[in-house]
């Protein structure tokens, strides 16, 4: 079984609540929740947000929506992803994160489809990056997974999950689905204000007339405003994933990431 698990919490840093900000009247994770089951793969999709009191207001909006919610621990989102899982007992664990409501279904579909294809045990299109920035897909099997929640301890691998998967230090067979032109440049992911008044416009511009846009209908309405590219273009991809990184290096000096 496939089980699409999308990693959010209320409480970011850069842009409080980012999660459940309104796009075309409805909560971003909700937008995003209804796009990411369009893709054909997909079994189950469920929320995967903490027992923190802040993740309340997480947990009603998916009851409030039909969305599947499992709760965990707030640091430790490998555990949640596991614990998931086993719940669901998944065979293969799509990861997605709950500030990317430009998910394109079939990027999904194409990632999932690449690692069915291969003895693969975990397959992204972020290794390297080759689409834009908020429609990152990455799926593994359960045994990685599994192994990754029994030998995983740097903070980088507890909080995002898959970097365990790619170290090459820990022998997984990895595989990457590269679109035809390099679009990494391009950021259409959500955490800082002026990403959401980016994904904002497009939903704006887009939903009220396709509401199951996809990726090429984004790309040719950028043709023709150029200059809305340019809101969020000074921000960095994965700021969030480099942080941990510095507190792995203070893990191994023997401090401690808590």
């Amino acid at each position: 079984m496939v089980l699409a698990l999308v990693q959010a919490r209320y409480s970011s840093t850069r842009l409080p609540g980012k999660v459940l900000l309104p796009l075309a009247g409805k909560p971003m994770l909700v937008q995003q929740i209804e796009r990411i089951r369009r893709a054909k793969n997909i079994k189950t999709v469920v929320v995967a947000t903490s027992q923190h009191p802040s993740d309340d207001i997480v947990a009603k909006t998916c009851a409030d929506n039909a969305i599947a919610c499992i709760r965990g621990d707030l640091e430790n989102v490998l555990d949640r992803f596991y614990q998931a899982a086993r719940h669901y007992k998944a065979d293969i664990i799509v990861r997605l994160t709950g500030d990317c409501p430009l998910v394109d279904h079939y990027v999904i579909d194409s990632v999932v489809d690449f690692f069915k294809a291969g003895l693969y045990d975990y397959v992204s299109n972020v290794h390297p990056p080759t689409f834009p920035d908020g429609l990152d897909v990455e799926v593994f099997s359960f045994e990685a997974l599994e192994r990754a929640w029994n030998e995983a301890v740097l903070p980088s691998h507890t909080e995002h999950v898959t970097p365990f998967f790619s170290d090459p230090e820990n022998s997984f067979v990895c595989g990457n689905v590269k679109h035809s032109q390099d679009l990494s440049a391009m950021r259409w992911t959500v955490d800082e204000p002026e990403d959401y008044q980016f994904v904002s416009t497009i939903y704006q511009k887009l939903y009220t007339k396709k509401p199951d846009f996809v990726m090429h209908d984004i790309l040719s309405f950028l043709r023709q405003h150029p200059v809305l590219q340019d809101l969020n273009k000074r921000f960095e991809r994965n700021e969030g994933l480099k942080k941990s990184l510095e507190a792995d290096a203070k893990f191994l000096n023997g401090g401690s990431h808590v």
